[in-house]
């Protein structure tokens, strides 16, 4: 994956270079911008092109609306197709790290794959799709999304930086997050587990909610190197049927990176 991100940026590079005087060598740094300052990077009508992280597979795209994110299209049918294949083939609300690429800014962002809306480019794309930054907010909430604020920090290189400082609490958001997401690398990260064990978990569960908590006084973490607590979760498993009950997260300090992990094992002994 590493390798096809390399690929595009020399190839862009090279582009670019041909069409930029002598002496003006763009720089490429990856770089998490705010959204105001994105903002003015790719006003509305803009061109950019996303390299989605996980596929290195990229695509062009046209900013044509937002406020408060990016409302983009794909700027071709050939763009879509490539959007339909970093999807799987099939269009999604799942959220997807990214890296925008636009003049010589590499920009950590993250976007959804769900058609919706109002679109004007014949591109075979039914409508528009989102692309947030860190800082910008869906047109409904007033704080960013915080599965966006994941990918975002996962196309910048900060996601590990990131888990090696959160709490348990901010653990299970986290778990949440890579579950609703289908994510099993993101899901890795914050259970213990072979990787039979994390699939499982996510081939059985569609989406999970955390309804209700019990919370530890914050002072005394640090000293903790195990920990269990009390959570409601509501689930939706892939047939639809729907459950709530208690269960128990199990933490452990991974001595790997001083960071906390939930217990994959009883994870899924506890919603299977």
């Amino acid at each position: 994956m590493l390798l096809l991100i390399r690929l595009i940026l020399v190839v862009s590079v090279c582009f670019f270079m041909s069409l930029k005087p002598a002496g003006a060598i763009p720089s490429f740094s990856v770089e998490i911008l705010p959204w105001d300052q994105v903002n003015e990077i790719i006003p509305k009508g803009s061109y950019f092109t996303i390299i989605d992280v996980e596929s290195g597979l990229s695509f062009n795209v046209q900013r044509r609306a937002g406020s408060k994110h990016a409302d983009v299209q794909p700027v071709t049918e050939k763009d879509t197709k490539v959007m339909k294949t970093i999807y799987g083939g099939n269009w999604s609300w799942d959220r997807r790290a990214i890296l925008v690429l636009v003049n010589d800014h590499l920009i950590p962002a993250s976007m959804n794959g769900m058609p919706h809306g109002a679109g004007a480019l014949q591109n075979n794309f039914p409508g528009h799709f989102c692309v947030h930054f860190s800082g910008s907010t869906t047109h409904k909430t007033p704080t960013p999304d915080p599965a966006h604020k994941i990918m975002i920090l996962k196309a910048g290189g900060e996601l590990d930086r990131f888990l090696q400082k959160s709490d348990p609490y901010e653990i299970t958001n986290v778990l949440e997050i890579a579950i609703n997401q289908h994510d099993g690398k993101l899901l890795a990260k914050v259970m213990t587990g072979d990787e039979g064990t994390l699939r499982r978990i996510l081939n059985e569960i569609d989406r999970i909610q955390i309804v209700q908590r019990s919370i530890l006084p914050i002072e005394d973490l640090p000293v903790m190197v195990g920990m269990e607590t009390e959570v409601k979760v509501k689930w939706i498993r892939h047939d639809q049927t729907q459950e709530t009950k208690s269960i128990r997260l199990t933490f452990v300090k991974d001595p790997a990176w001083d960071g906390w992990k939930i217990e994959g094992d009883s994870f899924r002994d506890s919603v299977s």
